[in-house]
């Protein structure tokens, strides 16, 4: 193959930006929204809230009829739970699921105290009692939706096996919430997604996708998939990945905005690492039906594909020019003038990696008319950094900044680091390299003030 000539811009630009530890800092400001909108919008998804749709489903009888008992103690329900009455077992496997549903802030670690996961654990193995296994799936997947200490507490029980073997139930509603369950197992982290792979999750996990699935059931299937492709150090097991694949292309074509949504995030996910992980995506020849989405007039399905054609631009020039020839570069310019800032950071970030490609690529940037938006968002964040020098000289002049200098001696250790980071980001006069937030084990970006009540 001939030497090609711009080999030394793109080692300048392109490449240099692909490193393990600096290759999506160029679009820290993005990720970091995009990527806490996504956390809050799973976060709404991870406890089962939904009593009455449950409710509607004729195993559930006996649960409308126990509606008129008073709520037993937490020390009724651990003796009936671990007596040998079987009726019993459910009312207050029932209640413990009431209880961490309902509550606005469950008592999640007082039912850990009370000890009795394992034999929650056990319930999901009572095929005899499809009404006992289902409350104790349902109450095991609301410990599991809170910390990470939450969660472990549930894999220890030995939850996992469990809710594997459930997932071939014979009751349809009872498969559902074990996939919930192992959802929120999975996208605790690495350590627990790559046990549940271990554990052969997918197989049984793929097969209930079929034109026959009822669309809810589907959304959390969907959902589940797309926490088996998160996360980063390590990256998910590539034979995996393979497996997942397939699916993610059929579910990429269904009419749900969440399933879509869902499926899109997987492929991003997928995407965000090295140039043969981006190409195990580019083969499936998913390409023009993420741009496609990426075109969609709806935010939740257009950020998540926007944010996989943006990753597979970091890869090879081939990789690149496979994105441009699904139709990228022209939708774009449209993205460029988004009434979302977001999207329009994402959508010019994806526009300078392909800009720092060979000449031939930049020639197809400025063919598909994309000078006049990109110099239309430059100048508005011309006058948004404008803005921002003057409200910091007016935060001065009122003696705003002797202030914020002096809660860096406040004894709120959060205050502080609040403090000191507006101070360097604002009024340090230079840059600061060190400002730029790290990526943690789940590939997300920390941020520089950690909100210590939470821990997702």
């Amino acid at each position: 193959m001939p030497v090609r000539k711009h080999s030394q811009h793109t080692k300048m630009f392109k490449n240099k930006g692909k490193d393990e530890t600096t290759l999506r800092r160029q679009r820290v400001e993005v990720s970091i929204e995009l990527r806490k909108a996504k956390k809050d919008e799973q976060l709404l998804k991870r406890r089962n809230i939904s009593v009455h749709e449950k409710e509607e489903n004729p195993s559930l009888g006996q649960d409308r009829a126990a509606e008129v008992i008073i709520q037993p103690s937490l020390e009724e329900i651990l003796e009936a739970i671990n007596g040998g009455d079987t009726q019993l077992q459910l009312l207050a496997t029932q209640a413990t699921r009431r209880i961490l549903s309902k509550h606005k802030d469950p008592p999640i670690n007082q039912f850990i105290e009370l000890g009795i996961i394992p034999r929650l654990v056990e319930f999901l193995g009572r095929a005899d009692d499809a009404a006992l296994q289902f409350e104790a799936a349902w109450a095991l997947t609301n410990i599991a939706s809170g910390t990470s200490e939450h969660t472990r507490a549930v894999v220890e029980g030995g939850a996992i096996p469990a809710l594997i073997s459930l997932l071939s139930s014979p009751h349809m509603h009872i498969s559902e919430q074990s996939v919930w369950a192992l959802g929120n197992i999975a996208g605790d982290g690495p350590i627990y997604r790559d046990a549940l792979i271990a554990r052969d999750v997918i197989p049984p996990l793929l097969a209930l996708v079929s034109p026959a699935t009822p669309v809810g059931f589907l959304r959390n299937i969907t959902w589940t998939l797309s926490n088996l492709c998160r996360n980063k150090n390590p990256c998910p097991p590539l034979d995996a990945v393979q497996k997942i694949l397939p699916v993610l292309v059929i579910l990429l074509q269904h009419e749900d905005k969440a399933v879509l949504s869902d499926s899109c995030w997987a492929v991003s996910y997928l995407t965000d690492g090295c140039n043969d992980r981006i190409q195990v995506v580019v083969e499936t020849g998913i390409l023009p039906r993420l741009v496609e989405l990426m075109d969609s007039p709806d935010f939740i399905i257009m950020t998540p594909a926007l944010r996989a054609i943006g990753n597979v631009v970091t890869g090879t020039d081939q990789q690149t020019q496979e994105a441009i020839d699904a139709g990228a570069l022209a939708v774009l310019p449209r993205l460029l003038r988004h009434s979302k800032s977001v999207i329009q950071k994402e959508a010019a970030w994806t526009l300078s990696n392909i800009a720092a490609g060979p000449s031939h690529q930049i020639q197809q940037i400025i063919t598909c008319g994309l000078l006049p938006p990109l110099v239309e968002l430059l100048d508005k964040a011309a006058e948004k950094l404008g803005k921002t020098e003057k409200l910091c000289l007016l935060v001065e002049e009122l003696d705003g900044l002797e202030k914020i200098e002096d809660l860096q001696n406040h004894e709120n250790d959060m205050v502080y680091r609040a403090a000191l980071h507006i101070i360097e980001k604002y009024f340090s006069g230079e840059e600061n390299l060190n400002l730029e937030p790290q990526t943690g084990q789940d590939g997300l970006y920390d941020f520089s003030v950690e909100k210590q009540d939470f821990n997702f």
